[in-house]
């Protein structure tokens, strides 16, 4: 059975200690091993990380942005087999896949322009003969730590804008997809990129630990679970380290009575069942404004997910695949029982779906369920399938206060015809990215995206402007040249 190992140093390996079984969500097989790595492993990486940081932080910008125009022409070239992998370990549907990869490379698009955002500012004569600037320089060794659900873009929306910024990277990408993330490294080494500046190392929590400990990695990135991404930055900034940790999110879309029911529910189809719901800007809950709202709601939404198909990843008249694991199926199936014990109605009941050929895989279908309370498990916590919930509310001014005392405040959408209410929301809502008519309102590469309250840890949103923040630290210069045999006097005043 193969097993897929590290890349340390340019070079492709397997350690001979632990492993992990990988298995195919569509089938519920074992489809091939993944090497987990050990402490010395990792500290190997970043060894490798280490060596090779002077060289590349003093590599001209457009030297590195050259190599990033290639890396992206790679991945275009490859999209079909990046896609086929994703699908293989995650039970991702091809063309949702496909989505996937261009949001990652669109992050790349922006890092090719590493020679304009790293230019730095300069002032003359801010004094007598005295000039100013300031340089962006990088960090040095820093790390990623990136979850199952998006194993090709979110990777891609940490190292290549922290390697443009001339840092190295070790990257501990999920155990459980892992082969997408190790085949486009191998595509950045293809790129041109020098040996020791981008390795990957699958593993566990030795490996994170490692990471964490580590007095070489300079900063952690990292995208999962709220309970791991709270660990995650109070261990890393305890250590001295600059980190962002993007959690979890429970995302509500706001159904006002004025909105456009067709194309809100057209929306809320594929924000809330794309890839099975296992997106961290899924829209889990709708929030209806009035039982008429309401009502129309849940009778267009059975609708609607009436001929939504559910199946392996390689057929792309799918609409989503399976979830990632049998623990993950198991919860998700565990929630809709919760909520149906706590008193609401499943109106759409996904828990036994039926997938020809696939009768053992990790399949949920699409599960609609109305009259569900602030209360209840099953929307206190993030679910992470393809469940859509539905609470009423007798307000806007209601609905908008259920969401800002959700711990959670990732994303969230409001469906209406009225800009005044519109811009009210956009105004008041305690979250960090917000659609209007606009259901996944994941920021351009070119933004930044980040959650507020307990969906990010740390300072600093992932990839665009903010993410040059992050990789880089400022320094300021103040230069003068006194003129030839002019002899100075002593001053004890402060500057001015």
């Amino acid at each position: 059975m193969t097993t897929i190992g590290h890349l340390i140093n340019g070079e492709t390996y397997t350690d001979n200690g632990r492993t992990q079984d990988v298995f195919n969500p569509a089938t519920g097989e074992v489809s091939k091993q993944v090497a987990l790595a050990s402490k010395e492993t990792v500290e190997e990486a970043i060894a490798a990380a280490q060596a090779a940081f002077p060289a590349w932080r003093n590599m001209p910008v457009g030297k590195r942005s050259a190599i990033m125009f290639k890396f992206k022409a790679l991945l275009e070239a490859n999209a079909d087999k990046i896609c086929e992998l994703i699908g293989d370990e995650h039970g991702k549907i091809c063309h949702d896949a496909a989505g996937e990869l261009q949001r990652g490379i669109e992050v790349i698009e922006y890092a090719c322009g590493a020679g304009e955002f790293l230019k730095g500012e300069h002032s003359k004569n801010v004094g007598p003969n005295i000039d100013s600037w300031s340089e962006f320089q990088p960090l040095g060794v820093v790390a990623g730590i990136t979850p199952f659900n998006f194993p090709a873009m979110v990777p891609l929306w940490m190292y290549p804008m922290a390697i443009a910024c001339g840092n190295t990277f070790v990257l501990k990408p999920s155990e459980r997809d892992p082969s997408s993330t190790l085949f486009i490294a191998q595509l950045f080494k293809e790129a041109g990129l020098p040996d020791g500046v981008m390795n990957v190392v699958n593993g566990d929590k030795e490996a994170v630990d490692t990471l964490l400990h580590d007095k070489r990695v300079q900063a952690v990135s990292f995208v999962g679970s709220t309970d791991i991404a709270e660990y995650i930055y109070t261990t890393a900034t305890a250590n001295g380290k600059r980190c962002q940790a993007l959690g979890g999110a429970k995302n509500h879309a706001i159904v006002m009575p004025d909105a456009d029911m067709d194309n809100a529910v057209n929306q809320l189809l594929g924000a809330a069942f794309g890839s099975s719901g296992e997106r961290c800007m899924a829209l889990s809950v709708a929030v209806a404004v009035g039982d008429n709202a309401a009502d129309a709601l849940i009778e267009k939404m059975k609708v609607g997910m009436a001929p939504l198909k559910v199946g392996e990843a390689k057929v792309k008249e799918n609409d989503f695949g399976p979830l990632i694991t049998r623990e993950s199926q198991e919860r998700v199936v565990g929630y809709i029982d919760s909520a149906e014990k706590d008193g609401a109605t499943v109106v759409v009941d996904g828990r036994k779906p039926t997938v020809d050929g696939f009768e053992n895989g990790f399949f949920v279908g699409a599960t609609l369920i109305d009259n569900v309370t602030p209360e209840m498990d099953s929307y206190k916590n993030e679910i992470f399938g393809p469940v859509l919930q539905v609470i009423r509310a007798e307000t806007m001014e209601e609905a908008m206060q259920l969401i800002n005392d959700h711990e959670y405040g990732n994303g969230t959408c409001i469906f209406t015809r009225d800009g005044a209410a519109a811009r009210y929301f956009s105004d008041n809502i305690q979250v960090g990215m917000v659609g209007i008519n606009v259901p996944l309102p994941v920021p351009v590469s070119y933004h930044s995206f980040g959650g507020w309250k307990r969906s990010l840890f740390g300072d600093l949103y992932a990839y665009g402007p903010d993410s040059v923040r992050f990789y880089t630290r400022r320094k300021t210069i103040t230069q003068r040249w006194p003129s030839t045999g002019v002899k100075e006097g002593v001053s004890f005043s402060f500057p001015s």
